[in-house]
């Protein structure tokens, strides 16, 4: 399964088109947007409609994208105008490496959510390792190939540049991913943890293309995923 994994596009989207390449699977791990407001909403869901060298397409939302939590009607009315693109909040879809509408594809599980523990005054803030919170993620399938969170896992791509040593990933989700072990957990969020870690079981991917600045810095993650035996090659 090819894959490419992207975050934290902040409305300038359009500056990584040249860089999709194309093939299975395209993932937006969340914050398409500056706050949320519907006409950015609107113009990414019609940017992200128009990339058509993917089988799938799938995102979930991200601090700065108000919208989803607070105009949910209206944010479910826009992408419902689009058929190739998924959106997740605290749910899974299943999808196939090659032609979806051929038999015999093998597919994958994927769960996407958009909370992290509290950051500033965004949205999909929850109390840090609260109840709520580990609510969320006890939601999470124990048979999740894929998982997708806005926010990274504590310790695993958090760190904040010319700060190592402090880390702003969620305690609870780490603990979750390491009771469950999906193959691939993908987050964005903080800009400058991008970056791939693999600890035996799981591959972490931070996918954030901007930087602290907001300019596009960092490439999309372009990957071949063999999905039994979680094997990658970079691409």
């Amino acid at each position: 399964m090819r894959l490419t994994i992207i975050s934290d596009t902040h409305n300038k989207h359009k500056h990584i088109t040249g860089d999709l390449p194309g093939g299975d699977l395209l993932i937006h791990a969340g914050d398409i947007s500056s706050m949320g407001y519907e006409h950015e909403i609107r113009e990414f869901a019609s940017w992200y409609d128009k990339i058509d060298n993917y089988h799938h397409k799938v995102f979930i939302a991200g601090n700065h994208d108000w919208g989803f939590q607070n105009n949910v009607e209206k944010v479910k009315e826009i992408v419902g105008l689009y058929d190739t693109i998924t959106y997740l909040q605290d749910d899974w879809v299943n999808v196939g490496d090659g032609d979806p509408h051929e038999s015999n594809v093998q597919t994958v599980k994927i769960w996407g959510s958009p909370w992290q523990p509290e950051f500033y005054n965004w949205a999909f803030n929850l109390p840090r390792n609260g109840e709520e919170l580990k609510a969320v993620w006890d939601m999470i399938p124990e048979d999740v190939d894929i998982l997708i969170t806005h926010g990274p896992a504590w310790g695993l791509l958090d760190d904040v540049e010319g700060n190592r040593n402090v880390h702003l990933g969620c305690e609870l989700l780490a603990e979750r991913i390491k009771q469950i072990k999906p193959k691939i957990h993908i987050c964005g969020h903080i800009h400058t943890g991008y970056g791939h870690y693999y600890d035996g079981h799981t591959h972490y991917f931070n996918a954030a293309v901007l930087n602290e600045r907001y300019n596009y810095a960092h490439l999309p993650w372009h990957i071949d995923w063999n999905p039994i035996t979680n094997e990658i090659q970079f691409l």
